[in-house]
């Protein structure tokens, strides 16, 4: 009789998950199992779902993972039963230019383990390695696994991947020392992840942008010494069709900032956040916003004004988060703002897409 395990499961033709019953994977010669002691979860999880950039369906959704080495093929050395690890979601190729060049997400290969493919050129791997860390076991290839210093708990090797989205945007914003740096979405995960980050990257002064005053408030703690402004988007009145945004920032920054970090998913905030920067400045977007900028090209050209796209971290981004912990030099606990049971992952999700409560960085633990 075959061993099951409970997952978190997306079908065709539907919009939501249901936990089920499900084989145990077993490992080929090159793989590994890892028992999930924690896995994260995004609100970017349910917009992939809607728009159908999940191609390989049923799957077990949940593309943060980090637990224990529950088997491993015949052919994996150096990792052994036992070992405390992450798995990195990241497949691609590990051949092309990209991914010999540190920009291995955007190899044509590019897709993440229960999450999205995002090429349309055949993908072997996701074929093979699509099911996510929402369960109480993944089956991943070694190459995947990163071991985990003793300093850095499941939770927080779980959501290493979102830190290292910051790092990744922050790194492309190709920040002068001693920077103003404008972070949108700032009360979300990746935003509060971008605070908490931004005294490494010697960034001087933040101005924080969200939707609540209240929750940007709790967020401004996370900058340390570094001190944050902020910018309730509530308490502008008629700012999205006036360019509201845009003249606060300059109010607080009349010479504009050297960057924004964008994270903003939907609306105008990206454009008027980029008409507040500083002549050379960038804006690095990671938000998958679909709304066009209103900026001329003469407005781009003129004030020499960089827009920077990046839609994931590398591997790199990731092994540099983890030695940040493991030095001691970078306390992420505090990120994490809720945890769930694996069978309370249903109601764990509406409360994401609720919003209700503030919910910087969320994990479940099966």
């Amino acid at each position: 009789m075959t061993a099951t395990m409970l997952a978190a499961r997306a079908h065709p033709d539907s919009s939501s998950i249901v936990l089920e019953e499900v084989p145990i994977p077993e490992p080929g010669p090159r793989d590994v199992v890892v028992k999930v002691a924690a896995a994260g979860l995004v609100p970017g999880m349910m917009r992939v779902l809607k728009y159908g950039l999940l191609k390989h369906l049923p799957t077990t959704l949940g593309h943060e993972a980090a637990g224990t080495v529950a088997a491993v093929g015949t052919e994996v050395d150096r990792i052994t039963v036992g070992d405390r690890v992450r798995v990195h979601p990241n497949l691609n190729c590990r051949d092309c230019v990209y991914c010999r060049t540190d920009r291995d997400m955007m190899c044509a290969q590019q897709a993440m383990i229960g999450f999205a493919a995002f090429g349309d050129v055949p993908m072997p791997l996701y074929d093979e390695y699509h099911d996510g860390g929402l369960a109480e076991y993944i089956l991943v290839p070694f190459w995947l696994i990163d071991e985990l210093p003793d300093s850095v708990g499941f939770d927080v090797a779980a959501k290493v991947h979102d830190l290292a989205n910051a790092v990744r945007a922050l790194k492309r914003a190709d920040l002068p020392l001693g920077s103003t740096v404008v972070v949108t979405a700032a009360t979300g995960t990746m935003g509060t992840s971008t605070v908490k980050l931004a005294e490494h990257f010697g960034i001087s002064r933040l101005v924080l942008v969200g939707r609540s005053g209240e929750r940007l408030r709790e967020v401004r703690a996370l900058a340390g010494r570094v001190p944050a402004e902020l910018v309730a988007l509530d308490e502008l009145v008629d700012w999205a069709s006036s360019g509201g945004l845009t003249r606060r920032l300059r109010e607080l920054v009349p010479g504009g900032a050297d960057a924004v970090i964008d994270f903003i998913p939907d609306g105008p905030a990206t454009g008027q956040a980029m008409a507040a920067l500083a002549t050379g400045g960038t804006l690095v977007h990671m938000g998958g916003n679909q709304t066009p900028l209103p900026l001329p090209a003469i407005a781009m050209m003129s004030n020499c004004w960089r827009f920077v796209g990046t839609r994931a971290c590398t591997r790199t981004d990731a092994r540099e988060v983890l030695e940040l912990p493991g030095m001691g030099t970078l306390n992420v606990d505090e990120l994490i703002t809720q945890r769930f049971a694996l069978s309370a992952v249903v109601s764990a999700v509406e409360a994401m897409e609720r919003r209700s409560d503030p919910m910087w960085m969320t994990v479940v633990n099966p």
